[in-house]
């Protein structure tokens, strides 16, 4: 035990620590730009979670309804051309229009008919292509409501076999044969023939008596009210028309068979 004695108690001054101030941190100048994605966020408010006007936390159920919505103002202008493409392009079908906007086969074919009624018929030269682009002069005889006592179709093909005839028939003792808009690109048409008012010389983008059947500018086209043409005859590249109604259809390929005419 330490003596004790009558004099003032001396202790020990208490130590200090020093310490050398911390070196401060370095920062860059500049901060690195944040990608894309994260700025949009923070402009949006959804970086911490909150909404930037608000303050409050997103609505997750409001923002997943807007992310499924269909912008259905949008979505119409983007549909209605094409609406009107196809609209348009089904309109011309039916009407004939269309009668020459396929390449032709290359081989002409015979069409004939005993006689050939039609309320309508219009006319205009244009030119066919085949496959090869080769161009083949044509008079478009737009015909609108035809109806045939009979028709034929014939056309005489090359193969490694031989020549082939394939003959389409119908009408006849079967009934007669109709159809609506029936289109024909031939190079000739031959028979007995007696129009109603008539109108050569016109010009082919006026032509208004068969529906769809209408020219260049400029070019030579011809128009009659009610038509009948008997002991028809020509040779064509191609026909199209709309709702044909052959009675006693028939189909025939063979070896040098017998065509029209």
């Amino acid at each position: 035990m330490a003596e004790m004695s009558g004099g003032p108690a001396h202790t020990s001054a208490p130590q200090i620590l020093r310490t050398s101030p911390a070196t401060p941190p370095q920062f860059p100048a500049r901060f690195p730009r944040a990608p894309d994605d994260v700025r949009e966020a923070h402009a949006m408010g959804t970086d911490k979670g909150t909404d930037r006007g608000t303050g409050r936390a997103p609505d997750t159920g409001r923002r997943a309804a807007a992310e499924g919505r269909v912008d259905w103002r949008r979505s119409a202008a983007v549909a209605l051309p094409a609406l009107v493409a196809v609209g348009a392009l089904a309109v011309v079908t039916a009407q004939g229009a269309l009668a020459a906007s396929f390449a032709v086969s290359g081989t002409a074919f015979q069409v004939s008919s005993s006689k050939l009624t039609s309320k309508g018929l219009a006319s205009y030269v244009q030119t066919d292509r085949s496959a090869d682009g080769k161009g083949h002069p044509v008079a478009l005889l737009g015909i609108g409501q035809a109806t045939l006592s009979d028709i034929c179709q014939a056309a005489e093909v090359d193969t490694p076999v031989g020549k082939l005839v394939f003959k389409l028939t119908a009408g006849g003792p079967a009934g007669e044969v109709t159809a609506s808009n029936l289109v024909i690109d031939g190079e000739d048409l031959s028979g007995d023939a007696t129009f109603g008012t008539a109108q050569i010389g016109r010009d082919a983008s006026t032509l208004d008596e068969v529906d769809g059947v209408k020219g260049a500018p400029g070019a030579f086209g011809l128009q009659a009210g009610n038509i009948e043409v008997a002991g028809v005859r020509s040779h064509a590249w191609s026909a199209t028309g709309g709702n044909f109604r052959l009675k006693g259809m028939r189909l025939h390929v063979g070896l040098d068979g017998e065509k029209c005419f």
